[in-house]
This record gives structure tokens, C-alpha cells and sequence, in this order.
């Protein structure tokens, strides 16, 4: 039985083993046929200047801790290195929260950022909004904050609602005390509030 299985083995291999020696070979007349080695090889048609210029981060997510022991947590959708210093980069839609160790959190979103490194600063620009769990829900068009003090201003305008009201200056500065950890929003050029009485039922 074993002797006749074995027979049985040889002679398909023998028919199989050309079949597949055949097909081998006519898919390489055929390969041989579309490819003629006196033209140059076809180049992809990449930028390498550009891809280079292109650098950069998506979903990139920054944290830390300041020497006062408050989180910063900054996340942008896409990042990409200065090409004069790289310790620069420029970042779109960010999104930043501070945790202070008060218990308050703040949150910062801007369409764009210039980021140093370096100096531990970020220039946030388009339409920031500010936002924090005390009750101040702001926007302005480009705030300045420091990451090592918890530090930050507005060149210009800022507008939103603070707890008592809507709110309009001129100027607007944040800043955090080393020692108690508590946020401070400091209003200047011009203020105007419109004051909202609580409702006594709430």
C-alpha cells in the first residue's frame, strides 16, 4: 500500500513539476515583454525639498509641570518646526488646559500658535476663547502666555461673560499667585460690564 502511494506521488509530480516550470517561464516572457531596459526607470514624482519643508507633527500632545505643581496639558492637530530655529514651531487648532493646584482649571483654544521652546512661550492667534471652571467664558483674537509662571495677556480687545455679567476691556491679564495657586483675570482699558442679577429662585 505505502509502495503504491509513493508510485501514485511520483508520477503526479511528474506532470505537476513542468506544468509549473512552464507557467514560470511564459510569466517571464511576459514580464520581458513589457519592460525594456534601455529606458530610464520611471522616478515617483515626490518633492523631496518640499517633504522636507513639510515636517512636522500631527495630534501632538505637550505636558508638564510647572515648579508650582500646576498641569499644562497642550495638544494641537498639527505642528511643524520654524526653519530658522527649531527650538520654533507653529502649531494649528490647539488646545490647552491648565489644572492648578487651587482645584481651578482653565482652557485655551486658538486656531493658530507660535510656540518657543526656548523661552517657554506661545503666542496663540486667530479666535482664542478662554475658559475657566470659575465662571469667565472669554474671546479675543491673540493672547500671549507664559508656561513656566502660568502668565498671560491680551495685546487687545477681549469679550465674553464673566460670573456677574457680559464683559468688554480693552485688555485682559492672567496671572497665578506662587502661593495659594489661585488664577487671577485682571481687566484693563476701558471695562464695561453689563451686570445680570441671579435669579433668587435658582
Amino acid at each position: 500500500m505505502h509502495g503504491n502511494l509513493h508510485s501514485r506521488l511520483v508520477a503526479w509530480m511528474k506532470i505537476i513539476l513542468p506544468l509549473a516550470a512552464l507557467g514560470m517561464l511564459s510569466t517571464l516572457f511576459l514580464i520581458s515583454e513589457t519592460f525594456d531596459p534601455s529606458e530610464p526607470l520611471p522616478v515617483v514624482g515626490i518633492d523631496l525639498k518640499q517633504r522636507a519643508q513639510d515636517e512636522g507633527a500631527t495630534n501632538a500632545t505637550f505636558a508638564g509641570v510647572t515648579r508650582s505643581g500646576h498641569e499644562i496639558v497642550v495638544q494641537t492637530r498639527k505642528s511643524q518646526p520654524s526653519q530658522t530655529d527649531p527650538r520654533i514651531f507653529f502649531a494649528a487648532d490647539v488646545s490647552a488646559r491648565f489644572n492648578l493646584s487651587s482645584g481651578t482649571d482653565i482652557d485655551i483654544t486658538s486656531d493658530d500658535a507660535e510656540v518657543n521652546q526656548r523661552l517657554n512661550s506661545a503666542t496663540l492667534s486667530g479666535r482664542v476663547k478662554l475658559v475657566t471652571t470659575t465662571g469667565y467664558a472669554l474671546e479675543t483674537e491673540e493672547l500671549r502666555t507664559q508656561f513656566d509662571t502660568l502668565y498671560a495677556e491680551t495685546p487687545g480687545e477681549v469679550t465674553g461673560t464673566a460670573p456677574a455679567g457680559d464683559l468688554v476691556a480693552g485688555r485682559m491679564v492672567l496671572y497665578v499667585t506662587e502661593d495659594s495657586g489661585k488664577a487671577h483675570l485682571l481687566f484693563t482699558d476701558g471695562v464695561k460690564l453689563v451686570y445680570e442679577p441671579q435669579d433668587p429662585e435658582e
